[in-house]
């Protein structure tokens, strides 16, 4: 496994930075995604005013003016007016569509900006040539500079185009005035006199560009961020106690990944930065045993390391599948055959990290993945190895979890011995599965309380009620007194190993849960990501 590395670069790289006129880093998609979003609002908001817009100058007009022949026609204003409102509906419409490259949406909305421009160029200076030309020395602000500020701060696109979508927006204003005056509907002298009068949107411009290269900036910022030594961030696709997981892409060999940070506040050291140490060398301890299972049952870790902001994370295969809590949430008791072709799974990688002095100590419905791997179904993956604990010659080590104050364990699958601190082994694990073979069997937790303190002392305290007791699938004897027998309270009185385990489930004789069963369960059901 290669040696950790920092997620961010450091601090003075210059590999990333900005050109006068041009940005190197591509923004994040799903910035990108919200900035096309927010284009087919202003979109949709700018179509319903050109039409309101249109009505109430009719109104205004006719209020004012009854005899005006304008008032009640049809008129060249209101043709682009409409067109304005028919573009700008269109792209919303358009823009509805969730397949749209959201950099091609950023270049068409460049391109609605100055559309927009030339429709307010045309409309405000058409109208009755004027006696004198217009005086140059009054300048003009109109709607199409504030109308560049606005598109600036929507749009995160390279600041070269929005300086030359914004230099064409601002221009509409004097080619409007051309325009009119061609078709002898305006008159303002040479083309300098426009130019002049209209100087004020070329200002604006200037800080618009300001604002553009702010916007792009923090969507840079983002991007860096999100990037992870040989590994680019997608979208988050779950969060749990100790950090939230990411869908990542290799930059280089375009391999998918899933990558755990860290929380920040999991590692908020008050002590002067000392407990932030000792979590960072624990988990590289953790991470590096953790690297070395090999079993195929067992999530691949592909690296780990830590940002320069001090964020910890690993990178590990991406799944696709669902979860056992899925999978009992969704679609209830799991069969007798199916939960033993599970568990012998499991049993596989627990023989592996316990073989190795590991221990998981969180064994539950929702760190089992289940689904497809080559050509097999009901593949078993066991996630969250990378906070494990050893015990093989470094018993009073505490784990990651334990050394930033997170309780390992989940109440709901936590061994008596666990929940009252004494000493853990493999065996704690093996309590564990029993938990998660009692949910699959019959969907519902060993002890249910109102509170996770009831839960432990349950654990603790209580013996379980048999599953055959709790649901109306039958459930076949020897199974159920191996379920129980992993829920002894006193680890002496479980299996001694996973490996011991794993003979029990194959000796139950059951008929074994086919490879065909599984195509044809999974050939129904659509897969997810994790």
């Amino acid at each position: 496994m290669t040696s950790p590395e920092l997620i961010c670069q450091p601090r003075g790289d210059t590999t990333d930075s900005w050109g006068f006129l041009g940005l190197r880093r591509r923004l994040p998609e799903d910035l990108l995604q919200q900035a096309s979003r927010r284009l087919q609002i202003l979109a949709l908001a700018t179509g319903a005013l050109w039409i309101v817009g249109s009505v109430l100058w009719h109104l205004a007009l006719y209020s004012s003016h009854p005899e005006d022949p304008l008032a009640t026609s049809f008129s060249f204003p209101d043709a682009i007016a409409a067109s304005a409102a028919v573009v700008s509906l269109a792209l919303y419409a358009y823009l509805r569509k969730h397949d749209r490259s959201p950099t091609f949406v950023m270049n068409l909305g460049l391109l609605y900006l100055v559309t927009l421009a030339f429709d307010l160029g045309v409309l405000v200076h058409w109208g009755p040539p004027t006696a004198m030309p217009i005086d140059p020395s009054v300048p003009e602000l109109s709607w199409i500079g504030p109308l560049i500020l606005m598109f600036a701060a929507l749009l995160p696109v390279e600041p070269w185009k929005m300086l030359v979508a914004g230099f064409l927006a601002a221009s509409m204003d004097p080619i409007g005035m051309l325009v009119s005056q061609t078709f002898g509907e305006g008159a303002f002298g040479p083309l300098r006199n426009a130019l002049i009068m209209h100087y004020p949107n070329y200002l604006l411009l200037a800080v618009g560009m300001v604002i553009s290269n702010v916007v792009t900036r923090l969507g840079q910022q983002v991007s860096r961020e999100r990037e992870m030594g040989s590994y680019r961030l997608g979208e988050m696709l779950g969060r749990g106690g100790m950090g939230e997981v990411y869908r990542a892409t290799h930059r280089m060999l375009a391999r998918p990944a899933a990558i755990k940070l860290i929380r920040p506040e999991v590692l908020d050291a008050g002590d002067g930065g000392t407990r932030a140490q000792v979590a960072g060398v624990r988990f590289r301890r953790e991470a590096e045993a953790a690297a070395r299972l090999r079993s195929p049952h067992t999530v691949a870790l592909y690296d780990f390391g830590v940002t320069e902001e001090g964020r910890l994370y690993l990178v590990m295969e991406l799944l696709e599948g669902i979860t056992l809590d899925i999978l009992v949430r969704q679609h209830g008791p799991v069969p007798p055959a199916r939960v033993i072709h599970v568990l012998t799974q499991i049993c596989d990688s627990l023989e592996e990290a316990h073989a190795a002095g590991l221990i998981h100590r969180d064994i539950k419905p929702a760190n089992i993945h289940l689904g497809q791997v080559g050509r097999e179904h009901d593949f078993v993956k066991v996630l969250d190895f990378g906070l494990v604990k050893s015990y093989n010659g470094a018993s009073e080590q505490e784990s990651l979890a334990s050394a930033v104050g997170v309780t390992p364990g989940t109440p709901a699958y936590m061994a008596p011995e666990m929940a009252s601190g004494t000493a853990v082994d493999g065996r704690a694990d093996l309590y564990s599965l029993g938990c998660v073979a009692y949910y699959m069997l019959t969907g519902k937790l060993v002890f249910e309380a109102e509170t996770a303190i009831q839960t432990i002392l349950q654990h603790v305290q209580q013996p379980p009620v048999p599953p055959s007791q709790r649901t109306d699938m039958p459930i076949p004897p020897a199974l159920e007194a191996l379920v129980l027998a992993c829920l002894a309270k006193r680890p002496a009185d479980r299996p001694a190993s996973a490996a011991e385990l794993r003979r029990a489930l194959d000796a139950i004789g059951l008929e074994p849960w086919t490879e065909e069963e599984a195509v044809r369960w999974w050939g129904t059901r659509e897969t997810r990501t994790t």
